[in-house]
């Protein structure tokens, strides 16, 4: 018996659902199909275990298109197109996959089209005469079409959410960067930006995949997605630079992303959990203790200022206070930096200073 790895299982149902998105051909065929009342059972892929277990039928061989799917699905059996959805191979087969893979479907379309799935790794789909659902079969996973109106009603909710966590996210950071100018920070204050990065990010990650279901209807939610979220994963390995080398643990960037993303929901407001995440040990007042940042964030909102000449004041300075502190000749000390570069840096960090002061206390 073959049955197939799910070690890409994720990546190809993200890909399946962008092949039967609105305004793509299949999607548009499967949309026939349940016009017309007919089922059908869809194999998007081919090899030699489906050559195997398909018995009957005939070669076809011809391009893919809407209406050809539709007329070939009034006919018993199943449909095999080629993983591009390009080419109709087969139609009118018996698909006969091993029945001891296990299957929680009752129907008979729908069982064999998860064990399918199983046995071959590639995406089945199946189209219910009864029911009208269409159902993706991806590995183990299972996942049922919905109406384009009822995805965007959620999406449009999860938008909102959205724009209040941004709202909330921007308070946050503003604070930060006004008690970082007075080097005022705590782990608390860290942690905070922190959980609210994180709690943007996966609400991005939510609204990412309605807008790849919606396919060409999704166009102005990715349009206002990507302008709300613009930015947020260079803000976040900012943050954990800034502040990792305070925690004094082991970790590096990757591993305190992976920390932060593996926080469970109940915990995400927790600023322990930010803390954690990061390396740093809490303990009695441990979340109110001082922290001090390198200077990476503020640098990199210094206009025309490239990442390694960032990279390297950090390195030279070794603080956010000593970077403000410099003048024009220390910063001309680092490589790279000019008289025209260090104006600009210091002309740069001095108006940031300005206006995180004026934003916190006016």
């Amino acid at each position: 018996m073959h049955v197939a790895t799910p070690l890409h299982e994720d990546e190809l149902m993200r890909t399946t659902l962008a092949a039967v998105a609105p305004g793509t051909e299949l999607r548009d065929g499967l949309e026939r199909i349940l016009r017309g009342r007919t089922g059908a059972l869809i194999v998007l892929g081919t090899d030699r275990v489906i050559d195997q277990i398909a018995t009957g039928g005939f070669p076809l061989e011809v391009e893919f298109s809407a209406t050809r799917l539709r007329e070939l699905a009034k006919m018993d059996g199943a449909i095999v197109c080629d993983r591009d959805v390009t080419k109709i191979l087969r139609a009118a087969t018996q698909l006969v996959p091993d029945a001891t893979i296990e299957t929680s479907e009752s129907g008979t379309r729908h069982r064999t089209a998860e064990r399918v799935a199983k046995q071959t790794g590639f995406p089945v789909v199946s189209v219910s005469q009864s029911m009208r659902i269409v159902a993706l079969y991806v590995g183990g996973s299972r996942f049922v079409l919905e109406d384009s109106s009822a995805i965007l009603s959620r999406a449009n909710q999860a938008l909102q959410t959205l724009e209040r966590y941004k709202q909330r996210l921007d308070e946050v950071t503003g604070t930060l960067s006004a008690l970082e100018i007075e080097d005022l920070v705590t782990v608390r204050d860290v942690a905070n930006v922190l959980q609210r990065l994180e709690m943007v990010r996966r609400i991005r990650d939510e609204i990412d995949e309605y807008v790849l279901q919606l396919g060409t209807d999704g166009r102005l939610l990715s349009l206002q997605l990507e302008e709300l979220t613009a930015g947020l994963s260079d803000d976040l390995g900012l943050v954990i630079r800034d502040y990792l080398h305070e925690s004094r643990g082991e970790h590096d960037l990757g591993q305190a992303i992976a920390n932060l993303t593996a926080i469970d929901a109940g915990e995400i407001l927790d600023p322990a959990a930010g803390a954690k995440a990061l390396g740093f040990t809490v303990v009695g007042d441990a979340l109110d203790s001082s922290v001090s940042p390198l200077g990476y964030r503020l640098l990199s909102k210094v206009p025309r200022l490239p990442g390694a000449i960032v990279d390297r004041l950090v390195d030279h300075f070794g603080s956010l206070q000593k970077l403000l502190a410099a003048g024009v000749d220390d910063l001309m000390g680092v490589e790279g930096v000019g008289e025209g570069r260090a104006r600009l840096v210091r002309e740069g960090l001095s108006r940031l200073a300005e206006s995180s002061i004026l934003e916190r206390y006016v």
